[in-house]
């Protein structure tokens, strides 16, 4: 599958092997997020998602975006709610939602459009989906405005994290 970005970007589901080097790319993307002074992700940096992060690969819920045989990015996506979605969105088991989690670029590709490509890709691309969902800390505000600029609708607050959804395409029953 093709990412609209540019020549020689594939996107595709990660294999159970890539697993570590998906969790470097995580918690490289947590320091440089930390040496930023901006407040997300510092969980991933003790550790305490990834057996959560290779569960997830091994489910087939985890993309990796490659060029040159390198990832340079990697999302999750979930059809079902984890148990930090009913924490944030409140338990919605009929929901046409697909939520988005752990989206990470390599800092040679940040501020290049690749996190743009990566969510019109999801958009384009997740079927029998209603809205695309997501959250993240109500004061990180270049991740709010970067939501925000690519339409997304701020819907809420919950424990400090923002939650943000974008309808994909009307449903019909």
């Amino acid at each position: 599958m093709n990412l609209n970005y540019g020549e020689g970007f594939t996107i595709r589901l990660a294999a159970n092997e890539e697993g570590s080097k998906i969790i470097k790319l995580l918690k490289q993307t947590a320091q440089w997020i930390k040496d930023n002074e901006i407040n997300q992700w510092r969980f991933l940096l003790e550790g305490n998602q990834d057996e959560e992060i290779k569960q997830d690969i091994f489910n087939e819920k985890t993309y990796i975006v490659m060029k040159d045989n390198e990832i340079v990015a990697t999302f999750t996506l979930l059809s079902k709610q984890s148990e930090w979605d009913r924490n944030i969105w409140g338990d919605d088991p009929a929901s046409k939602s697909v939520y988005l989690h752990r989206l990470a670029v390599t800092s040679s590709y940040m501020k290049r459009g690749m996190g743009k490509s990566i969510l019109d890709w999801v958009q384009n691309n997740v079927g029998g989906t209603e809205y695309l969902k997501l959250d993240c800390v109500a004061g990180n505000k270049k991740l709010n405005n970067f939501y925000k600029n690519n339409a997304f609708e701020l819907v809420g607050l919950t424990d400090g994290h923002n939650k943000y959804q974008k309808l994909i395409k009307k449903w019909t029953e």
